[in-house]
């Protein structure tokens, strides 16, 4: 895979473990904070098995700026399929839109 691609797909499955490991213990909240705690550390930790290499190789053809601005928009799009159903919460229409004005903060940043 490409520099262009590679990264990308590294950065979308690394945010699926960080979402698991910052919210998955939301879904049953009688399990010890201190397992909850330890449970996410250990999810983070292949995260960053991820993440690290994602934005080394990244870096070869993004910014530092428009790695970011993909992790966080990849963030946004598996937090809100988390939520809707792992968590079973609705998407109301201003979280939506909310999301849209990020993403097209977002857009800016890949601009000239």
């Amino acid at each position: 895979m490409t520099p262009y691609i590679l990264p990308i797909g590294l950065l979308i499955v690394s945010n699926v473990f960080m979402t698991f490991a910052w919210y998955g213990h939301l879904g049953d909240k009688t399990t010890p904070l201190w397992i909850a705690v330890l449970s996410s550390w250990g999810i983070a930790f292949f995260e960053y098995w991820l993440a690290v290499p994602a934005n080394r190789i990244g870096h070869e053809v993004y910014s530092a700026a428009q790695l970011k601005t993909i992790q966080e928009v990849a963030t946004l799009v598996i937090f809100a399929g988390f939520s809707a159903f792992w968590l079973k919460e609705q998407i109301t229409w201003n979280t939506a839109a909310g999301f849209v004005l990020i993403a097209a903060g977002a857009a800016l940043v890949f601009r000239g």
